[in-house]
């Protein structure tokens, strides 16, 4: 498998379907979906939804049942970014090359941008047909999970802990929280999803379960680990951005080469729970591997 090529493919559908789902730029009132449209479609690799489907597919299931699902859960990561540029918290100018949302739209449209993105997304996973493996009682689980996820015991919570923990402070135990919480949680939700709507039995979903977490704790070291080593250019953003705001990361606390062991060891672990799907799950097991090899 060329799997650089499997992912931009799969990537390609789910930007068809978010142009298809969301409102034109030009629908009144223009400038709320004008900005909901510039931060959507600035980039990305769309690994959330393409985890859904990549799932539902392993397991069975019509990934173009879910894909309205899917995109959601690319809403409410988008809704996050834009959120986390704003001057009140990471203050950032660029994201992925591009002014960030506040600097092209101001602050008081990239705040209802957010918030226009997360409550749309919820909108969305309604639109998966109720028929077959996706029963309403399942549609129910997957709004239910994703509204967990995405609030105080998830990326809300992580979000809420990173704020109050300074790089000089901050231990162990609080850190995974953070990462487990931030970035780990939309990762779970959209394994979770993909496996929901696919009628998976409870042993799939906690062999996947773990997968997601090892694959998002993996993600997010690397990630800190990018800050400080990637390329600008690729990254789109300056690096050393959370050591200028004192951030709490894995090379801060442990060190750079313990930091990459432990991203190494997370990727290793999840690709371990993917042991009982055989070459089902290559596509999955590639992704573990590609987001500690990953330069941006």
């Amino acid at each position: 498998m060329d799997f650089l090529k499997e992912l931009e493919k799969r990537s390609e559908a789910v930007n068809e379907a978010l142009d298809e789902l969301l409102p034109a730029a030009g629908a009144y009132p223009p400038a709320i979906h004008e900005a909901m449209r510039y931060s959507l479609f600035a980039g990305g690799k769309r690994l959330r939804p393409v985890l859904a489907l990549a799932t539902a597919e392993m397991l069975g299931g019509s990934p173009g049942d879910i894909m309205p699902a899917a995109c959601a859960l690319e809403l409410i990561h988008t809704y996050s970014l834009i959120h986390d540029d704003l001057p009140a918290m990471d203050n950032d100018d660029l994201r992925r090359g591009i002014p960030t949302c506040h600097k092209k739209f101001g602050e008081a449209m990239a705040i209802l941008a957010g918030d226009a993105l997360l409550t749309l997304a919820f909108g969305l996973i309604t639109l998966c047909p109720a028929r077959g493996r996706i029963t309403p009682e399942r549609l129910i689980t997957v709004v239910r999970e994703v509204a967990s996820a995405a609030g105080t015991s998830g990326l809300i919570g992580g979000q809420v802990a990173d704020i109050g923990s300074a790089a000089d402070t901050v231990d162990g135990e609080t850190l995974a929280y953070i990462h487990r919480c931030k970035t780990g949680a939309m990762y779970r939700v959209s394994v979770r999803t993909g496996a929901i709507l696919s009628g998976s039995g409870d042993e799939d979903l906690e062999r996947l379960t773990e997968y997601a977490e090892h694959l998002g704790m993996a993600f997010q070291i690397t990630d800190d680990i990018l800050d400080i080593v990637g390329d600008e250019k690729k990254m789109g953003k300056p690096a050393g951005s959370d050591l200028k705001n004192n951030k709490a990361t894995y090379p801060a606390l442990y060190g750079m080469d313990e930091a990459r062991r432990m991203a190494s060891l997370e990727a290793g672990l999840a690709v371990r729970c993917l042991d009982a799907y055989g070459e089902k799950a290559g596509f999955l097991r590639e992704l573990a591997r590609f987001v500690v090899e990953r330069s941006h």
